[in-house]
């Protein structure tokens, strides 16, 4: 293996384990639970086939995550993870039929800014929409889940 060819797997394999998490978090949100180990794959296995064009991209995950999404078609209605398969510490019970009722766009929205800590910016790529369309469903979702489950954070 060349020198340049070396290096263009260690910065593949620095991306990808950093991307992995990421993404597998961000598709829990939009997909099936066993549907998101190969839409993750998927979308890694672009990355490498494209990996001149992925490296130089401002927000690799968000392009990622709706290449997973175009690849990997749901075809089982979403059912979200629990709260302790994704590492989080009493949540309220009625959270996730609360995010069910959600529609997609404000789900996705709430899920990718506050599950996975995606900025608005990120968020927006990733959906394809603007950062103030991002900020309006999430407004709207947080004002929903509200209503549905109580509370005023």
């Amino acid at each position: 293996m060349s020198v340049v060819g070396a290096a263009r797997d260690t910065a593949f394999a620095a991306f990808a384990a950093e991307a992995e998490p990421r993404l597998r978090r961000a598709l829990a949100g939009a997909r099936p639970r066993d549907e998101v180990p190969d839409a993750v794959a998927e979308a890694l296995t672009y990355a490498w086939e494209h990996w001149d064009e992925v490296k130089a991209m401002d927000n690799a995950n968000g392009y990622l995550y709706r290449v997973a999404l175009s690849r990997s078609r749901a075809r089982k209605p979403l059912q979200l993870p629990s709260p302790a398969e994704v590492g989080l510490p009493d949540v309220e019970p009625d959270l996730v039929p609360a995010l069910l009722a959600l529609t997609d766009a404000q789900r996705s929205a709430v899920w990718l800014t506050k599950a996975c800590g995606w900025t608005y910016r990120e968020a927006a790529e990733a959906l394809d929409i603007s950062a103030s369309a991002v900020g309006t469903h999430v407004e709207r979702a947080m004002a929903a889940l509200r209503a549905r489950i109580g509370g005023s954070s």
